[in-house]
């Protein structure tokens, strides 16, 4: 069983996220006609793979799931977490894959070497399944301004997860992310995706197991689904991360 982890939630830490969001800067070109949301999972518990997918699929969106590869079948605080089968599935219907390290390791506290191996067999695995692991997100949002350099030479995109809304030159190496989570997730999440509506910007949502009685960390099939069809209503475009920066 997978237990959970605690990152550094010291002040050390939270001085050492933000003093990355000014290092290492990639900026993203945008040129929005449309407010935009993307949806994405985080690790992929098996429940994300099927109600998650599932739940874009029926309003005609596609998502981004960042995936870790030794995760594959195993149990864990957010259930079974998704197997080789179940994420070429998402790969067959759509869906977009990305990264996310082998063993879910914090890139900040990894050594680098240490850190790139484990990128190198992840990266592997998920081609192997046919994806194309061009985008990747931070194991529990950590960063550091060494880490988000290393990152950044191998990845098109890296997302966080501090809150924010992505403008035209918003950095690429630390997209920010609003999470699905928790017993006000949804009306939080509702307020956003009217944020991003007003100031005609891109929102990335991210979630980690969809179910009944989800963990803390994630969220209901019925709240996921209200969230896509709020967003379709107030005029969003859903599109992947990729395809956000594609365009």
């Amino acid at each position: 069983m997978i237990q959970p982890y605690t990152p550094d939630v010291s002040l050390k830490g939270k001085l050492r996220r933000r003093l990355a969001r000014l290092t290492h800067r990639r900026p993203a070109r945008l040129d929005l006609d449309r407010p935009v949301v993307s949806f994405t999972f985080d690790d992929i518990p098996a429940s994300a793979a099927h109600a998650g997918a599932q739940a874009l699929e029926k309003h005609g969106a596609r998502g981004t799931f960042y995936v870790c590869a030794g995760l594959f079948g195993r149990d864990g605080h957010m259930g079974r977490f998704a197997n080789a089968a179940e994420i070429s599935a998402l790969i067959h219907q759509g869906h977009e894959v990305a990264g996310h390290t082998l063993d879910h390791v914090d890139c900040h506290r990894t050594a680098p070497a240490a850190l790139e191996a484990d990128l190198d067999a992840n990266d592997l695995a998920l081609r192997g399944l046919g994806a194309a692991p061009l985008h990747f997100a931070y194991p529990y949002g950590e960063v550091s301004p060494r880490a988000k350099k290393q990152l950044g030479a191998r990845y098109a995109s890296l997302r966080g997860v501090h809150k924010a809304l992505v403008h035209d030159g918003g950095d690429r190496n630390q997209l920010p992310g609003v999470g699905i989570e928790g017993p006000d997730g949804e009306a939080l999440t509702r307020a956003w995706i009217d944020r991003a509506v007003a100031e005609r910007a891109w929102l990335i949502l991210y979630t980690h197991d969809v179910r009944e009685t989800p963990s803390p960390w994630g969220c209901t099939p019925d709240a996921l689904d209200r969230l896509i069809d709020h967003a379709r209503t107030a005029g969003c475009d859903i599109r992947t991360v990729g395809e956000v920066l594609a365009a």
